[in-house]
């Protein structure tokens, strides 16, 4: 199989950007309704926002920039196992980015969740760069591989541990995300914010599924700036999931606070249920510190308005990370880089 060399790897994914960016809008629906049919949480709405991702993933700077930091021209291409999880559009695509990119072949194990929209994307990778035929494979076995990448929950990791140990691997667990409000936000920001909990209907692991209030800090604004939002609960799951969630609370007698889509709860806990968001108050800068280091290792991002705590992103920007940023603060393309 014939080698392709880094700058033409780069300049393939950069045209894919491209071609993504340019999909009509006949295109688009089509290829929503086909994911749509493998996987009814994936709607039209949260299609258009996966494949805006990938845009974002692909800014021909950025990409250039990354891509070339490493040094990506293996003596020897490996074969490098990817166990893709299915709760959000193409969830896998930065695994499938970085293992092409660094040179490697790639035989994936897609979820029967998320099949339709990465086959897409590689269909027009083929297109735009034929030498990358032979470079990846989707396979319901992933035996026979150099090393491995999976992304599962706390117990399938676990097993992907045991079973891949004889080889490198990258295994990652559940993680959530955390918004942190200070009380003083206009509301636009609170429109933000909304993105991060309701896009993909809260199922992915950047998706907030707790914030981290002040003690005094009162709902209102936030319900009202949320109003647009509104039309999660006419999806027939996530309405379900609001029901089952809202009369556990109700025989638990449990306290909380329902704007008729959304029920919030206090909890110390990070995970909160689908249609379930939890809220954990502090008293100083120093007591919210301390409440989200206990959390750091389980936390995928922390958001706030405008990026103004540590180590945050902006409100409305978790969906739609760098490509320097990786799952678990793993960094992928270093593990690729290793297998010499």
């Amino acid at each position: 199989m014939q080698s392709i060399k880094l700058p033409a790897r780069i300049e393939a994914f950069c045209a894919l950007g491209t071609v993504i960016k340019a999909l009509g809008l006949s295109d688009r629906k089509d290829v929503a309704e086909k994911a749509r049919n493998e996987n009814p949480w994936f709607t039209e709405d949260s299609v258009a926002l996966a494949l805006k991702g990938i845009e974002t993933l692909l800014e021909k700077d950025d990409l250039n920039s990354w891509a070339m930091s490493y040094s990506t021209e293996p003596a020897v291409p490996k074969t490098i196992g990817v166990a893709m999880a299915g709760n959000i559009p193409l969830v896998g695509f930065h695994d499938f980015l970085c293992v092409l990119i660094s040179g490697h072949r790639l035989k994936a194990k897609l979820s029967s969740q998320d099949s339709v929209l990465l086959k897409f994307i590689w269909q027009k990778l083929v297109e735009i760069e034929p030498q990358f035929l032979g470079y990846f494979s989707a396979e319901e076995n992933l035996k026979g591989v150099d090393a491995m990448i999976a992304t599962g929950s706390d117990n399938t990791a676990r097993y992907f541990e045991y079973y891949f140990r004889k080889i490198p691997h990258v295994i990652r667990k559940n993680r959530a995300s955390c918004a942190v409000i200070v009380g003083e936000e206009p509301r636009g920001e609170f429109k933000l914010l909304g993105k991060d909990v309701f896009s993909y209907f809260g199922l992915g692991c950047r998706n907030v599924s707790k914030l981290y209030i002040p003690a005094k800090f009162e709902f209102g604004d936030l319900f009202e700036s949320w109003q647009n939002f509104g039309a999660v609960i006419d999806h027939h799951k996530y309405g379900n999931n609001y029901d089952y969630q809202k009369s556990i609370l109700l025989m638990n007698q449990e306290s909380f606070l329902d704007n008729g889509f959304i029920l919030v709860k206090e909890s110390g806990n990070l995970v909160s249920p689908i249609a379930t968001l939890y809220f954990e108050k502090y008293n100083s800068q120093e007591d919210l510190k301390e409440k989200i280091e206990i959390q750091r290792q389980k936390l995928q991002v922390v958001v706030s308005a405008q990026g103004w705590y540590s180590s945050s992103v902006p409100f409305g920007k978790a969906q739609l990370p760098n490509v320097t940023e990786y799952s678990d603060n793993v960094d992928t393309m270093n593990f690729l880089w290793s297998l010499k």
